[in-house]
């Protein structure tokens, strides 16, 4: 099985982080920054040996999890363990730059590395690929992930491997899409910030499943962080920019004041001015705690200066493009 692996990239969730979980719209898009992809030791590479040898050992541990799901039949693909191990014992390795815990998709990654090289016949991810097929992909994703994570929507994965933006209508809904540059402001970005420290998953995620059992936080969720997650998507896609920044400044502020423990400490300040400035507007990038801070400005030259002078640097994502008259 040591045939060339395929290259994936990270991914970027812009709109849908928790409110997903209660089945709202989400839009996510491929962000080639960040990259991985299945190698050997040694194999005419020079890369970080520790980091290689480490590597190693999760998927090690990781195939003793398909192992068991083959055994048992409960497995949702024809994964070929039995070639997986081989290749492990031959110092199989995932040589990426995608953070861990960074909330951009570094198990997605590899999860869809992992289905393209050890699953015979897999549906293809760089076609035009039908609606069933890509539920079809998702729930195979979605157990083939949930060792990484305890739960996984499966959306991570799916996203790394078609390398494509997808739009999440609801769970039984998913199709690809466009983001057009042309249609929104010239001076308009998506960017990243790194808070410095990587967040973890499963606490801040039982924290808000937690939360969604009281019945006011819940009314909140459905009533404003739905509707306004929502809009924002439907105003991006189709370039009404004004429209979207009013509902991104109105979302961003909702989760600042309903999801405060997921924000890192020492970046609500900034959050906070963000919004009473209007030079840009931060939300979640994952499910937050550390990891990188997702923002948008309509003047990214100027949001990039305030925010240096605050001491923080930016990771441009997209920016607006127009032709040239």
């Amino acid at each position: 099985m040591r045939n060339k692996s395929g290259i994936f990239y990270a991914k970027i969730l812009l709109f849908g982080e928790y409110s997903i979980l209660c089945d709202s719209m989400g839009l996510t898009i491929p962000y080639t920054h960040f990259r991985g992809e299945l190698s050997f030791i040694n194999d005419d590479k020079y890369t970080d040996y520790d980091f290689a040898i480490s590597s190693n050992k999760l998927l090690r541990e990781y195939s003793a999890y398909i192992r068991k799901l083959k055994d048992e039949g409960s497995l949702l693909c024809d994964f070929d363990i039995d070639a997986f191990e081989a290749d492990i014992n031959h110092t199989l390795y995932f040589e990426s730059t995608i953070p861990q815990g960074y909330g951009i998709g570094s198990s997605g990654a590899l999860v869809a590395a992992l289905y393209e090289k050890y699953v015979p016949g897999h549906i293809s991810g760089t076609k035009r690929i039908p609606k069933v097929e890509i539920l079809k992909l998702k729930e195979i994703f979605s157990q083939l992930e949930t060792y990484f994570h305890g739960t996984s929507s499966g959306m991570d994965p799916l996203n790394c491997y078609v390398k494509h933006p997808l739009l999440i209508h609801n769970r039984k809904d998913i199709c690809m899409v466009g983001i057009p540059r042309n249609k929104h402001d010239q001076k308009g970005a998506i960017f990243l910030i790194n808070t410095g420290n990587p967040g973890k998953t499963s606490p801040l995620v039982n924290l808000f499943l937690d939360k969604c059992k009281v019945d006011d936080f819940m009314t909140r969720v459905r009533n404003e962080m739905i509707p306004l997650n929502d809009a924002c998507i439907k105003s991006l896609i189709k370039g009404e920019t004004a429209k979207f920044f009013s509902n991104l400044r109105e979302l961003s502020g909702f989760l600042y004041d309903n999801l405060a423990p997921m924000i890192p400490e020492t970046f609500k300040k900034i959050w906070r001015y963000g919004l009473e400035s209007h030079s840009f507007y931060l939300k979640l990038c994952g499910s937050g705690g550390g990891g990188f801070l997702l923002g948008f400005t309509d003047d990214f030259e100027k949001a990039k200066e305030e925010l240096h002078n605050m001491n923080v640097e930016i990771i441009p994502v997209y920016k607006s493009l127009h032709e040239t008259e």
